[in-house]
């Protein structure tokens, strides 16, 4: 009788788990070339999830530009606390001290002013002009230009331009609404605007600085014409459909994107794309104001002060640049914090970081006796919903901040990855020893056992 260990049956053992894997290989093959086979599933899905983020993108920097013009146009306040800091503006003060200088001297008659001078006056009035220049109008316009320069340079002349700018910015917007009447009006198919009340108060300045000589200035009334009467309509018409885009537009590019971000097979890289996408938008327009910044001021005439065009240039665009930096590091924030969720190598690894550091952290902390209680298993159990209420209300912040600017956005990033760590160095399991919340009591030693009597 032969001792050799019977042989083991079929499909039994090694052999059996053999054949399966064969099985199982060869099924998956034939699913692969009937995937092959058959058309994509998601092509169609994926064609229009990438429409959608494209015209979301293309959509972007034009609300940008939308909301920044409702801000600044429709808003009074926000178009003054813009402008008014240009009124301390050394090239401002020279374009304003020399436009000043040309409007009085058109309006001066130096042989009145001489004679309404007392004669007792007229030689000290002659040799403080003499001093000036050769000729009388060329002295006379060179002591105005002085006064000029120290009223524009003077606390008084922030007051005049707020209050000018203040004025013109509220008729120009009366103009365009309809509403309400003000010192725009439409005459000899112009719409002009009355600037005797800028004027006036200029006068007044000059004559408390010791300009006394402008008193003599009668009242000056200088029509600036602001838009043609026959355009008026498509004006109005326009600038109501920019309100309404101002506040719409930004919404529907972001929609349209998020709608592309949902229908896409591949959500994570769709929302990458779309993020570095807004970034790329922006960052376009953003280098299409800093060329038509050139252009603009190529385009000035000779007359205007390229100088002083220049800052009124950099002080109205400023919202809308601080705008252009806020998306590109929203946009740059939202495509790294789809990447470090993905499965990729570096964030996995980044991932693993994060928890061993807090692993740490929390092992020092129960190394020297701090203890998180009852708390530390309810956050385990609720940590997704603690983190989607942490996100929502990051979220939240942002959308509800008027105005945020690109360091409120790291500000609410930075608060948030904070707030995410303490839920996570909160949250520990009901085994995980001493952070659990039970106090960890010594075990009673044994009695020692007494000796018979």
């Amino acid at each position: 009788m032969s001792t050799q260990p019977d042989s083991p049956p079929p499909g039994s053992g090694s052999n059996g788990e053999l054949e399966a894997l064969r099985a199982r290989i060869a099924a998956l093959e034939t699913e692969a070339e009937a995937a092959k086979a058959r058309p994509p599933r998601h092509r169609l899905r994926s064609f229009f999830a990438a429409l959608l983020i494209v015209l979301g993108c293309i959509l972007a920097p034009l609300g940008i530009v939308a909301a920044w013009t409702a801000d600044e146009v429709g808003d009074t306040d926000r178009y003054v606390a813009t402008v008014a800091p240009l009124a301390s503006d050394p090239d401002v003060q020279a374009a304003v001290a020399n436009r000043v200088t040309g409007a009085v001297m058109e309006h001066i008659d130096l042989n009145a002013l001489l004679e309404g001078v007392a004669p007792e006056q007229r030689p000290l009035l002659a040799k403080a002009l003499g001093r000036l220049g050769n000729s009388l109008e060329s002295a006379v316009q060179s002591f105005v230009h002085e006064k000029a320069e120290e009223i524009v340079a003077s606390d008084a002349f922030e007051t005049v331009w707020t209050d000018a700018n203040r004025a013109i910015h509220t008729s120009v917007v009366r103009a365009l609404t309809g509403s309400g009447e003000g010192a725009v009006e439409i005459k000899n198919d112009t719409v002009t605007l009355d600037l005797a009340p800028v004027i006036e108060r200029v006068k007044q300045r000059l004559i408390e600085s010791g300009l006394t000589v402008a008193e003599k200035i009668p009242e000056v009334h200088t029509d600036f014409t602001v838009l043609k009467a026959d355009d008026i309509g498509k004006v109005k018409t326009g600038f109501r459909l920019l309100q309404i885009m101002g506040v719409w537009l930004p919404v529907i590019a972001v929609l349209l994107a998020a709608a592309g971000v949902l229908l896409s097979a591949h959500r994570r890289r769709s929302l990458i794309a779309a993020a570095l996408g807004f970034v790329a938008a922006a960052l376009v327009l953003a280098i299409g104001l800093t060329v038509f910044r050139t252009v603009y001021l190529n385009a000035l005439p000779d007359t205007v002060s390229q100088a002083a065009a220049g800052s009124v240039y950099d002080a109205m665009i400023r919202l809308l640049r601080t705008t252009i930096r806020m998306v590109v590091i929203l946009g740059i924030v939202l495509a790294l914090a789809a990447w470090l969720s993905g499965p990729g190598r570096w964030a996995t690894a980044a991932r693993q970081m994060w928890h061993s550091g807090i692993a740490a952290t929390r092992g020092a902390a129960d190394g020297v006796g701090l203890r998180t209680g009852p708390v530390g298993p309810f956050v385990h159990r609720h940590q997704g919903w603690i983190t989607w209420i942490l996100v929502a209300a990051a979220v939240l912040a942002y959308v509800f901040w008027d105005h945020p600017t690109g360091w409120v956005v790291v500000g609410l990033a930075l608060a948030l990855l904070f707030a995410l760590a303490v839920t996570e160095f909160l949250a520990e399991g009901e085994g995980e020893g001493k952070g659990n919340g039970k106090k960890l009591e010594p075990e009673p030693e044994p009695e020692p056992e007494q000796s018979p009597k």
